[in-house]
């Protein structure tokens, strides 16, 4: 559902979804019009700029080892089950090569200041932080990318990661001397210089069955963090004594947190009906449409 959906749509929507919870009792349909009325300062979910930082991305890779501990709520069966299905949603292969021109590393795990708004490592190598860089010869070329990469010479495997969310661009691991990584590896391109290394390369991927199952078991909604404070909404949660769980993923300021209600529950079903009505971001519908970008690009460059 758009947030600028016609009003007459909204209508038709709000009195299709009264007319399915009518079986199921008065409570789900009272919950589904309230919390359809709540104000709450709802956000669209973040975009993913297209950036040489790896922490521009939403941290989905958190998903693949999430500790139990990271959801909240009042039910811990209920969280189990939350849990059981959020860590089937993105997968991790691990890749050993043999040799990888690391020429085509174009992205830094790490994020410091002037990082984020480049795009390329030509792009930082220009800018301002990376300015007492400086590499001339061969020599000063070797001596800069051994400052990441210390065995260099010695052909020691470098670690580098991949995300579908991020497209087909490949990061490096390394979370110290990101600028004279940068700058060397763009050095070595604008040079034509050969530079390989063994490699362990992390591949991250959005599960296309693990987001079916999601869609198909629960509502996922962004909720501001406003609305825990908020009593008209925390009457909703907490006084019908629904099933929920709550999990903080995003790590930027003032980030949404998720909440996760089960379909499986009339009043769980009503409250994200009506949270989305309310305005609420999908974050399923979001990730749908991460994993349908992450598709179109190349597994490997």
């Amino acid at each position: 559902m758009s947030l600028f959906d016609p009003p007459s749509s909204l209508s038709s929507r709000f009195a299709a979804l009264i007319q399915r919870l009518g079986r199921s009792g008065r409570a789900p349909r009272l919950i589904l019009e309230r919390a359809s009325r709540l104000q709450l300062p709802f956000n669209a979910m973040p975009v993913t700029r297209d950036s040489i930082c790896w922490l521009e991305g939403p941290p989905l890779q958190r998903l693949v080892e999430l500790p139990r501990g990271a959801l909240s709520g009042p039910v811990q069966e209920d969280k189990a089950q939350a849990h059981a299905v959020l860590i089937k949603i993105v997968e991790v292969q691990q890749q050993q090569l043999a040799s990888f021109d690391l020429r085509l590393v174009d992205g830094l795990s790490s994020c410091a200041p002037g990082q984020t708004h480049c795009t390329s490592f030509e792009d930082y190598a220009a800018s301002e932080a990376c300015r007492q860089v400086r590499i001339i010869s061969y020599k000063d070329f070797v001596k800069t990318i051994s400052q990441a990469l210390p065995r260099f010479l010695a052909d020691e495997p470098i670690s580098l990661r991949q995300a579908s969310w991020h497209g087909d661009r490949v990061f490096w691991a390394g979370e110290q001397h990101g600028e004279a990584f940068a700058c060397a590896v763009a050095y070595a391109r604008r040079r034509e210089l050969e530079i390989a290394l063994p490699a362990e390369l992390s591949r991250y991927r959005l599960n296309s069955s693990g987001l079916t199952e999601l869609q198909q078991r629960y509502h996922v909604l962004a909720m501001p963090g406003a609305a825990w404070s908020a009593p008209a909404f925390m009457s909703l949660l907490l006084d019908t004594g629904l099933p929920y769980a709550r999990l903080s993923l995003l790590r930027t300021p003032d980030a949404p947190e998720f909440l996760l209600l089960p379909k499986h529950s009339a009043e769980a079903t009503a409250l994200g009906e009506g949270l989305r009505l309310a305005g609420a971001p999908d974050v399923v519908l979001y990730l749908q449409e991460l994993a349908a970008h992450g598709s179109k690009a190349s597994p490997t460059r």
